[in-house]
């Protein structure tokens, strides 16, 4: 399948304000990639794909990550949102045909994150949260910055803008969310002191 073979798919599955966000972080994504010279055609496919599982009902996620197998622990069965990378990460391979385990894995890990994160995760991550639709907030500048120059300080900026959101929103944190946090406190404290 093209990448333009994927859009159109794409597009017939998404709310037309999702699949400009998509779009959005495709370009990012691909900016990103080329910056930190990874693989530009890998950051946009995962750029474009990584909501591919955002508009489904709730209901119909849990079923369909039953049906294909996907785990959900409970916080992540009690938060749409969270549902949908894991969900979505299945569906490159069941509904657009993708295997490269690159791609795959970047979009499993766009929302949560998690230690050890390849260049290509951290990239869709901080796409996702920086790309030009996105809806103005006081520190998204600052991170576009960070963004442009050191992806292990963006991750954890990013993270604990996350977190401050989920606490904000009153939702309960996920560990893995914690967990990145710490990681990349620990890689930007290090990287200080050396």
């Amino acid at each position: 399948m093209t990448i333009e073979d994927m859009q159109k798919k794409l597009e017939q599955m998404l709310s037309p304000k999702r699949y400009q966000h998509s779009l959005g972080v495709m370009e990012t994504a691909a900016e990103m990639a080329c910056r930190f010279g990874e693989d530009e055609e890998k950051a946009r496919i995962a750029g474009l794909l990584h909501d591919c599982a955002k508009d489904i009902d709730k209901a119909i996620m849990i079923d369909l990550c039953e049906e294909l197998d996907v785990p959900l622990d409970a916080i992540k069965r009690e938060q749409r949102s969270l549902i949908h990378a894991d969900l979505g990460a299945k569906m490159l391979e069941t509904e657009f045909g993708i295997t490269d385990p690159d791609i795959i894995s970047a979009v499993k890990y766009h929302t949560l994150g998690r230690e050890h994160m390849t260049n290509l995760e951290k990239i869709l991550y901080l796409a996702d949260v920086i790309e030009p639709n996105r809806k103005p907030f006081p520190e998204l500048e600052e991170l576009r910055v960070l963004c442009r120059s050191n992806l292990d300080c963006a991750m954890l900026c990013a993270c604990e803008l996350s977190i401050s959101h989920v606490e904000r929103k009153h939702k309960t944190l996920h560990s893995q969310t914690l967990a990145t946090q710490q990681y990349f406190l620990k890689l930007c404290k290090e990287r200080i002191t050396k």
